[in-house]
């Protein structure tokens, strides 16, 4: 089985970090989740139903939508709480990457532990700029949500293309395909980590910059 592999990028000034990847992510798993799975006999299952929130961010013009799960929810957000703090003990610019791994386990035969084989990986790249003033801040404030909407329209486009996802399992099974310790949801099984690389490029810096001054020489 390949593993198959997107990247999305972003530029971002630091108080959008969290926002940003809440609204990826949580994009992403949106698609990736499905109702809590009610088995009546082996091989025959109803699925339950999967509420969404709209949610508006306060430092980008942006809203998106979520799993209702406020469960899922303080996971996605204890996972890029840490990765935002790790980018801003990096310095004021930085660079950094999180990802998001859906997998399946295969059983091992004892003594061995199951394998976990990746079937879908997610890399944003995140690319953090220290802005001089507060009029470039709003404008930040407006191409970044452009962006993002851009990037939720890419991630709606993969999903919806016909390729592998794991076969729906039977009740003995379900654990190797599913995450079943929340309540209220149900996602493919995942993992999210991240890496902090050293500094911005210069390239992303002067490219975010240009564009705020185009956008004020309008």
């Amino acid at each position: 089985m390949n593993c198959r592999s997107e990247v999305l990028e972003v530029t971002v000034e630091a108080r959008q970090v969290e926002e940003a990847m809440l609204a990826l992510l949580h994009t992403i798993l949106l698609h990736r989740s499905t109702g809590k799975f009610h088995y009546k006999k082996e091989g025959t299952y109803s699925i339950g139903t999967v509420g969404t929130l709209d949610i508006d961010c306060d430092f980008i013009d942006f809203t998106f939508v979520r799993v209702s799960s406020e469960e899922l929810d303080r996971v996605i957000r204890k996972a890029v709480s840490e990765f935002k703090d790790a980018l801003s003990n990096s310095g004021s610019d930085g660079m950094g990457q999180i990802s998001l791994e859906f997998y399946q386990k295969k059983k091992s035969r004892w003594p061995f532990s199951d394998e976990c084989i990746p079937w879908e990986v997610w890399s944003i790249k995140v690319n953090v700029v220290n802005l001089a003033n507060e009029q470039e801040r709003q404008i930040c404030r407006e191409k970044v949500g452009e962006k993002l909407g851009e990037k939720v329209i890419n991630v709606v486009e993969v999903i919806n293309r016909h390729e592998y996802l794991p076969k729906m399992p039977t009740q003995s099974e379900v654990d190797n395909v599913f995450d079943t310790s929340l309540k209220d949801v149900q996602p493919y099984l995942y993992k999210i980590t991240f890496q902090i690389t050293d500094s911005l490029g210069t390239s992303v810096s002067t490219t975010m910059r240009r564009l705020i001054k185009d956008t004020l020489a309008l």
